[in-house]
């Protein structure tokens, strides 16, 4: 017997109302049913998401509201996971996430790899507070040839840019993709990091590395 279709709109209010056991069981319910509707139910999560930016953004929100905001949203796509990665051997090879060094933040990174890994990337996670020279290297010893540099605060621009410059100096750059992504990212910082892209949200993030590892820049 089919189960019945999650309320997808419920969900994306509780995600943005922080209403973590309703999510959760919403989530158990696409899961329950086939997880069909998964992808739909990690966009109405990703909508929540974005409505607690907003919210924060009017001062309604702390911070604390959206790092628990972060930590819903992490679970329900662990939930998912399987369900997004079914039917699909898709493998897109292997690529670097970290946030830059002198940044502490990981929430936004962690939704990420998060989205990543269930697109079929093995996503090499550095962690944050990660230097030039460890992102280099790890590429070097890894193959790795897309690299997603994460940051919330502005001096998240100038570690992007000493990375990318990284990467020039070890002859590597024109064999790299990079992708940035964070509060402080714009168009304007993306040319001046000297990045391939910058990303507002996962998704974006997400479309643009599946984009390249498949070739269709």
């Amino acid at each position: 017997m089919v189960g019945k279709m999650a309320d997808l709109a419920k969900l994306q209010t509780a995600v943005s109302d922080l209403e973590e056991d309703l999510v959760l069981e919403i989530i158990d319910e696409v899961m329950a049913a086939g997880g069909d509707e998964a992808q739909a139910a990690m966009e109405a999560c990703r909508e929540g998401l974005g409505k607690v930016g907003d919210l924060f953004e009017a001062e309604e929100y702390f911070v604390s509201d959206l790092i628990y905001a972060g930590e819903i949203m992490t679970q329900a796509i662990g939930k998912l996971k399987p369900a997004l990665a079914k039917g699909s051997d898709r493998k897109l090879g292997k690529m670097i996430l970290c946030t830059v060094e002198g940044d502490l933040h990981d929430i936004g990174k962690n939704i990420v790899r998060a989205m990543l890994e269930a697109e079929g990337f093995e996503v090499l996670d550095l962690g944050i507070d990660v230097s030039p020279a460890v992102i280099v290297d790890t590429a070097k010893k890894e193959g790795i040839t897309i690299v997603g540099l994460s940051g919330v605060l502005t001096l998240a621009i100038a570690s992007m840019k000493a990375t990318v410059d990284a990467f020039k100096d070890a002859g590597m750059r024109e064999s790299v993709h990079i992708i940035i992504g964070g509060n402080p990212v714009t168009q304007e910082s993306c040319d001046l990091v000297g990045a391939d892209a910058w990303a507002v949200n996962p998704q974006l993030t997400v479309n643009t590395c599946r984009a390249w590892a498949e070739g269709k820049e």
